[in-house]
């Protein structure tokens, strides 16, 4: 090996040390490994999806000291001496959830399910931020997440459903998982209340339609 070949391994390779969900995951890593990679490929955990691998779906998200982060987006070297989490770090049980993956599973706040993981973490550390959150703000705080398949609504309900298990409040009076009609109406722009229908017999004149002149002709 010569001198030159030496220089390139150190400088190419370094170890660190990890927390890893409560335990401590040490080893030599390539300067240029992700975060993200680093954590499927050499440590299993692969909750960690990888989606867009520019930092913009939201789907490789984890908790760095507590703090959502992309996983793609740091290198493995970056969090030498910190502290991550991924999803498993809630429950590797399926028959003791988190009551936060307790309310996804309750709230149906997932389809596809790839986007999943990234949303429970992220609810995770906002709820330990602040229990109490109107739906509006749980629709920002989760924006930097996309998801194809829910059209949000569920997810919300869920965050709130995981919220009112963390109080110790009793289920919603109008049932979890289904959001009042005003908030719905609000959401969609339509001021929360649904338009009236028009009554019958009023708006076009439908017998002035050229096919009714034909069924009449015929008639």
């Amino acid at each position: 090996m010569t001198l030159q070949q030496t220089r390139d391994d150190s400088t190419t390779r370094r170890r660190i040390s990890v927390t890893i969900n409560g335990r401590e995951a040490a080893g030599e890593v390539d300067t240029r490994l992700t975060l993200a990679d680093w954590l499927r490929d050499e440590l299993d955990l692969v909750s960690v999806h990888l989606g867009c691998e520019h930092g913009v779906c939201g789907c490789c998200t984890v908790l760095l000291n507590g703090q959502s982060v992309r996983a793609c987006l740091l290198l493995a070297v970056q969090v030498d001496g910190q502290s991550v989490e991924t999803v498993e770090s809630l429950s590797s049980n399926p028959q003791e959830l988190h009551p936060i993956q307790e309310a996804f599973h309750e709230e149906h706040g997932l389809q596809c399910g790839f986007c999943t993981p990234a949303m429970v973490l992220r609810t995770k550390e906002i709820l330990e931020e602040k229990l109490d959150r109107t739906n509006e703000e749980v629709r920002h705080e989760i924006s930097g997440i996309l998801c194809r398949c829910t059209g949000y609504q569920n997810i919300v309900n869920s965050v709130q459903c995981a919220a009112r298990k963390l109080r110790g409040d009793a289920p919603s009076q109008h049932g979890d998982g289904i959001a009042p009609a005003a908030e719905v109406g609000a959401f969609e722009g339509q001021g929360g209340e649904d338009p009236a229908p028009a009554p019958i017999g009023t708006g076009d004149d439908l017998t002035s339609h050229p096919r009714s002149e034909n069924e009449e002709a015929r008639a």
